[in-house]
């Protein structure tokens, strides 16, 4: 606060009237008794030559000097008095520093400039009457030239009130350029505050963003493969005494499935165990655990260990509805159009949709004919996932469901400036439906 200025508006500093600090107070009344006691004295000299009162003329001193304490207050009322009592030989301390407080406050030049000029006339006239009387007084002894008076009087006047204007006007140009630098820096630091306030609210908010994609990740990386798992458990038990070795391929299918998803949770978790590297903001590390959960995905989808790539892609669509085959359910791929080399993004997109809506049909409508639909139109690609009634006589998993998966599809759908629509068809199933652009820019 004392660096920008902003103590002086501060709610506990201390103020003495129009006085800002104590010591601007002392100073002030110091002066006016300096001007009192100075004015008493010249006014007891006035008051002899006039022939009045000394008692009048030191108490009119006092009161004429005693005008000083205002001059930070008043500062032209301090210049006219001092002009005022200039042709009585008063008040010379008085003027000078009125002059000086007067170019120093924040008074219009042109009111500035007309009380110093009137201020000089009033000296040099007081100042050539004097010299004239002196050299009158001594006309034997020194015979000056017609110029030496009026000369020597102009002298003597910008002497005596030049440099007290002059300081005054630096004085002053210096407190308004720091007043203006601590406006300045008041003002950078109001803007550092907001940017620092803003870059928090866009630091809070990508670590929201990237808590959002890793859930989205997790859930559709590891629940599509636990639902399977769950439904090849339950086609196991229905069938362990009927025919024992299809049993045992279920069972080497749950096998396989739960070390894929051993796999993918072990990728994510390695992930977040990692010391970050120092970075500027603390995203790249939650950033990493999404490029972790796709790569894991691939691994899974083509039955290897963890592979380094963007994650499953349009072309994994076979090997995805063929586990849902596994797991009894009637899946049929119908794709049109020739495929194109789409970004990485709209890739993964795509495959997750289509790996969420099959994640759904398998949780709500077990036993129900799937057909997935996947269009390649050139500028954009559509897939589309619908599931009829669910089949009666279809044993029920029992899978939970938390509500996410139609949100998820959606956000990664938008994400990319595409459409997305679910909802019931006639036929008592579900439909699920996406269009995602492929052009660079949405990539």
């Amino acid at each position: 606060m004392t660096a920008t200025g902003a103590d002086r508006d501060a709610p506990g500093a201390r103020t003495m009237g129009w006085w800002a600090r104590r010591r601007s107070a002392v100073l002030d009344v110091g002066l006016a008794l300096v001007s009192a006691v100075e004015c008493a004295v010249e006014g007891v000299q006035f008051a002899g030559r006039a022939g009045a009162p000394e008692a009048l003329g030191a108490l009119f001193g006092l009161i004429v000097g005693s005008v000083l304490v205002v001059r930070r207050r008043w500062p032209i009322a301090v210049v006219l008095v001092s002009i005022a009592v200039a042709p009585a030989e008063m008040g010379y301390l008085m003027g000078v520093v009125g002059l000086y407080t007067l170019a120093a406050s924040e008074v219009p030049r042109r009111y500035t400039a007309v009380l110093a000029g009137m201020a000089t006339v009033a000296v040099f006239v007081v100042t050539a009457v004097e010299l004239r009387r002196d050299i009158a007084a001594q006309a034997d002894d020194f015979d000056p030239s017609t110029w030496y008076v009026p000369v020597m009087a102009l002298l003597m006047t910008l002497g005596l009130n030049a440099p007290p204007v002059l300081f005054g006007l630096y004085i002053g140009a210096r407190r308004r350029l720091m007043e203006s630098l601590r406006e300045r820096a008041d003002s950078l630091e109001q803007e550092l505050s907001l940017l620092a306030d803003r870059a928090e609210q866009r630091a809070q908010w990508a670590r929201q963003e990237e808590r959002r994609r890793i859930a989205r990740e997790m859930h559709d990386v590891v629940a599509h493969r636990v639902s399977l798992m769950v439904v090849h458990a339950a086609a196991l038990q229905a069938v362990a005494l009927k025919d024992p070795q299809k049993a045992v391929r279920n069972a080497a299918l749950v096998g396989d499935m739960g070390r894929q998803a051993l796999t993918e949770l072990r990728e994510m978790l390695g992930v977040l165990r990692e010391e970050p590297a120092p970075v500027a903001s603390g995203v790249v590390p939650l950033a990493a655990v999404g490029r972790a959960a796709a790569a894991a995905a691939e691994a899974a989808a083509s039955g290897e260990g963890p592979v380094s790539g963007e994650g499953p892609g349009l072309g994994a669509l076979e090997g995805l509805c063929e586990q849902s085959r596994l797991a009894g359910a009637v899946v049929e791929l119908v794709e049109l159009g020739e495929p194109g080399a789409y970004p990485a993004e709209v890739e993964r997109t795509g495959y997750r949709v289509v790996q969420e809506a099959l994640t759904n049909v398998h949780k709500h409508a077990p036993g129900a004919e799937v057909v997935v639909r996947l269009a390649h139109r050139g500028s954009e690609v559509a897939m589309q996932v619908e599931n009829g009634p669910s089949d009666a006589g279809a044993a029920d998993a029992g899978l939970p469901s938390g509500g996410n998966g139609l949100v998820g599809m959606k956000e990664r759908v938008v994400r990319l400036g595409g459409a997305f629509v679910s909802g019931p068809t006639e036929a008592g199933g579900f439909k699920v439906s996406a269009v995602i652009p492929v052009s660079e820019g949405a990539a």
